[in-house]
């Protein structure tokens, strides 16, 4: 039997075994590659085979904009309910949160309907697809995701030692399923798809995602980020979560910071099967960065329906306006199922964007498959009558 030193000399040899990874885990990532793609006068932040994301600029002050699109937040949220306790609980921050945590494990795995075992908490999914991707990815392998996806998972398996088979989207913009399965192979750690995807806003059939995971998952893991679900046409509906409750090999994350509107207090969740989760949490804890403020916002946004309705129904009235204008000029985009709406430029997308900023707006700007895009997030109403107004300017 192990002593209790050998046990924690263990763990700590776990935890170095990411330690490459950690020391540009994907926050470091992110502000070195804009520091680099500044410093170098480069356009682009990301650069894969596929897909690249023009580099952000700084801005002296973001409430200063006149419309704020670019980072897919609620411009509505968090609920005042939510607001009201995360400002009682921080008379609170003196103490450890960890009682209630386990309550909000447990209110999150009663609706998900699955056991607090398999629930695991972090600040924000982002940071939970990362956890995922070091544990994952330290002996190396590869991840099979779309072309395109958020980055965020890939990004921290590749510095961890793994490798991305990027599987491009079909024609009507779904996960291609079929060359997704055919891609995996003996090295495959792990199939990651974003449903709704991101950056396209573009959603997977529910029944035909269902099928692959209930097949594909006897082979690897099945990672499922469904950060905008609740954004989509039939919501919940299409989630993969009743898989999870069936013990599937099926990992499903979730964020507080979308439909909840609270970006800014990070906090998110994750479900699987409790080994999996627990193999995760022997090198990442969880739980460790939530704050108290943050679990006591997330229990009273849950409980406050008419907000999330609210924020839902303004969110697609902001979406639909858009949309209308893109038509009415002609603009061809993809169909979304999110709080954002992506459609084709003509021309670069860093001036476009040069051009955006100088109006003082921002909005975000990609290329793959050979050609530029402009991600627009949605905003209140009055934010994008002015983009619509800016874009009237710019798209002569």
């Amino acid at each position: 039997m192990k002593t209790s030193s050998n046990a924690r000399r263990d763990w700590i040899k776990k935890s170095l075994l990411s330690l490459g990874a950690v020391a540009v885990a994907p926050h470091v990532v992110w502000s070195r590659r804009v520091e680099n793609a500044i410093g170098n006068n480069s356009k682009f932040l990301f650069h894969n085979t596929h897909f690249n994301e023009y580099t952000p600029p700084r801005f002296p002050d973001l409430n200063s904009l006149k419309a704020r699109l670019m980072w897919n937040e609620n411009p509505h949220g968090p609920s005042k309910k939510a607001a009201e306790v995360f400002q009682k609980e921080v008379w609170g921050g003196n103490h450890y949160s960890w009682q209630s945590l386990g309550d909000l494990s447990a209110k999150i795995a009663e609706k998900e309907g699955v056991k607090p075992e398999q629930v695991m908490m972090g600040p924000g999914s982002s940071d939970l697809l990362e956890k995922t991707a070091l544990v994952f990815f330290q002996h190396g392998g590869n991840v099979v995701s779309a072309d395109p996806s958020y980055m965020s998972l890939v990004s921290v398996a590749k510095a961890a030692g793994g490798s991305w088979k990027s599987i491009k989207l079909t024609p009507d913009y779904q996960h291609d399923l079929d060359a997704m399965e055919e891609a995996i192979d003996s090295e495959t750690r792990l199939v990651y798809i974003t449903n709704p995807n991101n950056p396209t806003a573009t959603i997977t059939d529910a029944g035909k995602l269902m099928d692959f995971c209930r097949r594909v998952s006897k082979k690897v893991p099945v990672f499922i980020d469904e950060a905008y679900i609740e954004l989509s046409d039939a919501g919940m509906e299409n989630s993969m979560a009743p898989l999870v409750a069936e013990n599937k090999n099926v990992l499903v994350s979730r964020t507080f910071s979308k439909i909840h509107g609270m970006a800014g207090l990070r906090i998110g969740y994750m479900i699987g099967k409790q080994e999996t989760l627990d193999s995760i949490n022997e090198i990442t804890r969880g739980g460790m960065g939530v704050t108290g403020p943050s679990i006591a916002a997330a229990s009273a946004g849950m409980d406050d329906a008419e907000f999330l309705d609210s924020c839902r129904t303004k969110l697609i009235e902001s979406r639909n306006y858009f949309t209308d204008y893109l038509e009415s000029r002609n603009i061809d985009y993809m169909p979304s199922q999110t709080n954002f709406v992506i459609f084709p430029l003509e021309m670069a997308g860093d001036e476009f964007l040069n051009q955006v900023y100088e109006r003082e707006m921002a909005v975000r700007a990609f290329k793959f498959w050979d050609q530029d895009w402009c991600r627009v997030s949605m905003g209140k109403m009055e934010e994008m009558k002015l983009f619509t107004e800016a874009l009237d300017e710019i798209l002569v």
